[in-house]
């Protein structure tokens, strides 16, 4: 097998077993409840905010980007030096892993998170030029409308764009066809974020979707320390 092949394997497995740290299911165990059940259904940091409060979110939100940045950090140190023509891609295939691992993992029956804090994990790793470029594409929507599902989707597909645009100009520096794979993997992954949004999309263009608050109390927080 060719050993950039067998890499890819690896880093795409590496990525899974960090993206399988759920951070908001194992918050909500620890306070007795399963987030799943409750609020959207959704193990990620929108949700558990909505239910367990907005420090709760603030843990998860961490979590989830640090799992997904260290996940990596680790190829980029593993990699980095002896395949410094295929670093972006091994990255690439290394935030694939976490994406599937933190959506559908294995012991939670594969129903995890939607793959957005993961995103932000992806933003810190990738290239230095998506950090200003991701927060303004997440946090001007959400600030502007209350919609974290928004800023999620502008997030993934501004990124996208920028990667490809990016990407043309040479600044990851690899060859043409792993360009071309880098842009595919990428563009899935944006494809699968949508897809796994449909019903927030939906909200959206009906006007119903739910507002995420930063400062007060969402409606749906449960009062866990009165049980």
């Amino acid at each position: 097998m060719d050993q950039l092949v067998l890499l890819r394997i690896v880093c795409l497995v590496i990525g899974y077993v960090f993206g399988m740290f759920q951070t908001a299911y194992i918050l909500g165990r620890s306070k007795g409840i399963d987030i799943r059940e409750h609020g959207s259904g959704n193990a990620g940091t929108t949700n558990a905010m909505r239910i367990l409060g907005k420090k709760a979110g603030l843990i998860v939100f961490l979590g989830d980007l640090l799992k997904s940045l260290l996940a990596l950090l680790l190829v980029g140190f593993l990699f980095g030096e002896s395949h410094p023509e295929a670093v972006y891609l091994l990255k690439v295939w290394t935030f694939a892993g976490v994406v599937l691992g933190h959506d559908y993992p294995f012991y939670m029956n594969f129903k995890g998170g939607k793959g957005v804090a993961v995103m932000a994990g992806f933003v810190f790793g990738f290239h230095w030029t998506m950090i200003p470029t991701g927060i303004l594409l997440f946090f001007i929507p959400y600030l502007t409308t209350k919609y974290v599902s928004l800023g999620s989707l502008l997030l993934y597909l501004g990124l996208f764009i920028q990667l490809v645009i990016e990407g043309k100009a040479g600044m990851f520096g690899v060859s043409d066809a792993m360009l071309i794979e880098i842009i595919v993997i990428q563009g899935f992954l944006t494809a699968m974020a949508w897809f796994r949004h449909r019903a927030n999309i939906g909200r959206l263009l009906s006007g119903t979707e739910r507002k995420t608050y930063l400062i007060k109390r969402n409606s749906e927080q449960l009062d866990l320390d009165k049980k």
